[in-house]
């Protein structure tokens, strides 16, 4: 039987606090709180598979990035490092993220099947690049490369 991504993730979280890693064992709890409140979210309680458990830990990971860039900002440089260091422990559960120039061939490649130009193209190039970068890149990141093809 093959082991799924939650039950990887409470091995991990096992293995972090009997080594006692502070952060690890941190990080991987609320991880896997968020994933339980995400399988009772809803009228039904659930078993979320491997692709919605990745989802959630995606979010979560954007969380840290996101958390980190405001505690630099106000200044609270030992709490955004925190932030990272947690956003390091998620991404290493998470599948490798797409280089700046591999979602620019990615997007070159959709504007060209679909044909599309200018701003109002936008919706038929996102159609077909988000299947082909699903979970490997953020949709902002994807977002602004199509606007920038598509501007010019």
């Amino acid at each position: 039987m093959t082991t799924t991504l939650k039950q990887r993730l409470k091995d991990d979280l096992t293995s972090a606090i009997k080594g006692r890693d502070e952060l690890r064992s941190a990080t991987l709890r609320l991880t896997l709180t968020a994933i339980t409140k995400e399988e009772v979210a809803g009228t039904t309680a659930r078993e979320l598979s491997d692709d919605e458990v990745l989802t959630v830990i995606g979010r979560e990971a954007k969380k840290r990035r996101e958390a980190a860039e405001a505690f630099e900002q106000g200044g609270r440089a030992e709490s955004a490092q925190r932030e990272r260091a947690e956003g390091e422990v998620l991404a290493g559960y998470l599948p490798q993220q797409l280089t700046d120039d591999e979602i620019a061939a990615i997007v070159r490649d959709a504007i060209a099947e679909s044909g599309a130009q200018g701003p109002k193209g936008m919706g038929a190039v996102m159609k077909l690049v988000n299947p082909k970068v699903a979970k490997r890149a953020e949709g902002g990141r994807v977002a602004a490369e199509v606007k920038r093809q598509l501007a010019g």
